[in-house]
């Protein structure tokens, strides 16, 4: 196997095809969207999720390990240039799962307490890993990260936002299958119901 060093900003895996190249996506998985997509798609509902994720700096990040069981990391998610983007430590468990299987859930940090303020938010999808020293270098000026770093850019297959209304807890759902976003409502004794128009 032959290595090749290079200078590509942030960069310190190995880039030979059978390392550090981005994996197409699982079979199974849905296509994906990117953010700037989702924004244009429901943008009141996208600013809500980005908001909510906004107000912490760490989240959590779901990945799958090799065996197939599910693996929960702590990590940054960065909403820049009409993209969401995940970073970690070169090395990191999580970047060696994505790299295997890029299906991946990632959680916003509930906060303090239980009182869910902001509501909860939720975005999944395929993560690929990011080696383009041009798309590197644009997210370093952005950014500014510690180097080295692993980078990932997110493909969305679904954005999840559970907040309550009241006594009713609202559970709104956007995937890019065309349906637009979903809105479900339930109440301790009332049962689930499908909101229609805004």
């Amino acid at each position: 196997m032959t290595t090749n060093t290079n200078t590509t900003p942030g960069t310190s895996r190995d880039t030979d095809t059978d390392t550090a190249k981005e994996r197409p996506a699982h079979p199974a998985a849905p296509a994906g969207v990117s953010w700037g997509e989702v924004e244009a798609a429901e943008p009141e509902f996208a600013r809500a999720v980005r908001a909510r994720f906004a107000a912490f700096r760490h989240h959590v990040l779901a990945t799958l390990r090799a065996d197939g069981s599910p693996r929960v990391s702590g990590l940054e998610a960065e909403f820049r240039l009409g993209e969401l983007w995940l970073g970690g430590m070169p090395g990191a468990r999580k970047s060696d799962d994505l790299l295997r299987d890029q299906r991946f859930a990632l959680h916003a940090n509930p906060g303090p307490g239980t009182d869910m303020h902001g509501g909860d938010a939720r975005i999944a999808g395929q993560a690929g890993w990011v080696d383009d020293p041009d798309t590197r270098r644009r997210f370093v000026e952005e950014v500014h990260p510690p180097t080295p770093f692993d980078l990932f850019r997110v493909r969305i297959t679904e954005v999840v936002r559970v907040w309550m209304d009241d006594e009713e807890m609202v559970v709104e759902t956007w995937r890019p299958d065309g349906r637009g976003l979903r809105v479900l409502r339930r109440g301790n004794d009332t049962p689930v119901r499908e909101q229609s128009g805004p």
